[in-house]
């Protein structure tokens, strides 16, 4: 509480120093900043360690597949462990997967609105942040990444950058249009408008899954 009292005090005696100074027409000096300083913490131990770690952090799960026979394996472990027999899947790519590795999905647009589980790819994995990287040219569509309960995501290793910086210079090298919608997602959806309570999956996923095969 002293703590908090001191800092109280310094940040009211600073604001008094800006509103003199500017009554006697002073300017005040400040330190030059150093430029060359990195303003983010390092990628520690690696790259997908480190993103693992980030994610979790924001209450998002990762796990680090050997390849993709493992990827399928442990997404059927988590199916089990919800008590769901499919996967809501719009990707052609993904469904041809998930039908070699014995997995019952669908895409009527009947079973949209009832869906559990979704399952997309992505454009990038954020290190640092722990943010997955979507785009609107994605094959599953905008609608994917907000609407299913629990957003599956499939990722290679050679998809992870360390910063965001790196993800968007990737998406204008991958893109000679940069596609109409580039978001990032940081967690499952989240707010704590009401009553300063948290509440996840308030405007969208309560719960994200990030497979990464490490063989690719």
């Amino acid at each position: 509480m002293e703590n908090l009292r001191q800092k109280s005090e310094k940040s009211k005696k600073e604001i008094l120093a800006r509103i003199a100074a500017a009554r006697e027409g002073r300017t005040l000096s400040y330190p030059e900043p150093d430029w060359q300083k990195n303003i983010y913490k390092e990628i520690e131990p690696s790259l997908e360690e480190c993103f693992a770690d980030e994610l979790k952090k924001v209450s998002g799960n990762c796990v680090l597949c050997e390849n993709e026979s493992d990827v399928f394996d442990k997404i059927k472990a988590l199916m089990a462990e919800k008590g769901q027999t499919r996967i809501f899947c719009k990707d052609v790519s993904i469904a041809e997967q998930l039908d070699s590795h014995n997995i019952a999905h669908t895409n009527a647009e009947a079973d949209f609105t009832d869906m559990e589980l979704g399952i997309t790819r992505c454009e990038f994995l954020v290190a640092r942040t722990g943010s997955v990287m979507v785009s609107a040219a994605s094959p599953s569509g905008r609608k994917m990444n907000i609407f299913p309960p629990t957003h599956i995501v499939l990722a290679k290793k050679s998809q992870i950058v360390p910063y965001v910086t790196d993800a968007l210079n990737g998406m204008r090298q991958r893109y000679d249009t940069l596609p109409s919608a580039i978001t990032n997602i940081t967690g499952p959806s989240r707010t704590s408008d009401i009553e300063k309570t948290l509440v996840l999956g308030a405007h969208g996923p309560k719960d994200i899954w990030v497979f990464v095969n490490l063989n690719e």
